[in-house]
């Protein structure tokens, strides 16, 4: 279920509207236009939306999104509600072919932006597949509305810094953006290059690049070493013990001969006779 409907949605955290949920066709429903996803994912874990939608989405009425967004108008169309959280659902009920949707209607979700955008950007944190650069804009564009990191902080129930780290990357080369949307970078590096001059941050991923590939040959195993070279006191030691332990004599040539010395002098033993 959460990764459906977010574990940290709204709708669970600040308790459901009260009243049963109403219904209606899909085409009386707008999806969020300020929803932080721009894209919606895989789709197939709700599937199962066609036979049994399992929980209503949250929508505002048309007049209560407008007084927000009237710039919007446009986007939303004829609808006559507007899905604040439930954007997936609405998106798979459509391409699972439900015609209906339950949902609940919560104007005070829409009495101002800054608690407009905190349910829909509460829907999304937490979730796997939520895109690192979608969740900074949406937290950076929150914390622009609340007027500074501390009000984003406070309404969404995170910490000062963790605001800033996802604001941080924002600031990233687009190369870096990138390799950090792609998994190639990690976060907690992309934090301490975004402290680094634009112009250099790419070259100094490259620099952290290349000390990791440095490091690891490093400590890669060191292969085993190889026969010693001959050594004559401890042949000439043998060669004191041939006469009653010819195999020492044997075993000692075989030790710390190489193979190819230890070839020929076999060779020239056998020519000799």
């Amino acid at each position: 279920m959460a990764g459906g409907v977010g574990a940290n949605s709204p709708v669970a955290q600040r308790g459901r509207p009260s009243g049963p949920p109403t219904s209606a066709p899909l085409e009386k429903l707008a999806g969020n236009p300020r929803n932080p996803r721009e894209d919606l994912g895989d789709l197939s874990d709700l599937a199962s939306i066609a036979e049994r939608q399992l929980q209503p989405v949250l929508v505002v009425t048309r007049k209560a999104y407008l007084e927000l967004f009237p710039e919007d108008a446009e986007l939303i169309g004829d609808a006559k509600w507007v899905v604040v959280t439930g954007n997936r659902r609405l998106a798979a009920a459509r391409k699972y072919g439900c015609t209906v949707l339950e949902f609940v209607i919560k104007d005070d979700v829409a009495k101002d932006k800054v608690t407009f955008l905190t349910a829909a950007i509460d829907e999304n944190i937490g979730r796997r597949d939520f895109d690192v650069l979608e969740e900074a804009r949406a937290v950076d564009q929150l914390a622009t509305e609340c007027g500074s990191a501390d009000g984003a902080a406070a309404q969404l129930k995170r910490s000062k810094g963790w605001v800033s780290q996802r604001r941080a990357v924002l600031q990233l080369h687009p190369e870096l953006q990138a390799a950090l949307r792609a998994g190639e970078l990690a976060f907690r590096a992309a934090r301490s290059l975004a402290r680094v001059p634009l112009e250099e941050q790419v070259a100094a991923w490259q620099a952290q690049q290349e000390r990791a590939a440095n490091k690891t040959n490093d400590e890669s195993p060191k292969p085993a070493p190889g026969p010693k070279p001959a050594s004559a006191p401890r042949i000439a030691k043998a060669l004191r013990r041939f006469e009653p332990e010819p195999a020492v004599l044997a075993q000692a040539l075989r030790d710390y001969l190489p193979a190819p010395m230890l070839a020929a002098l076999v060779e020239e033993l056998h020519g000799s006779r």
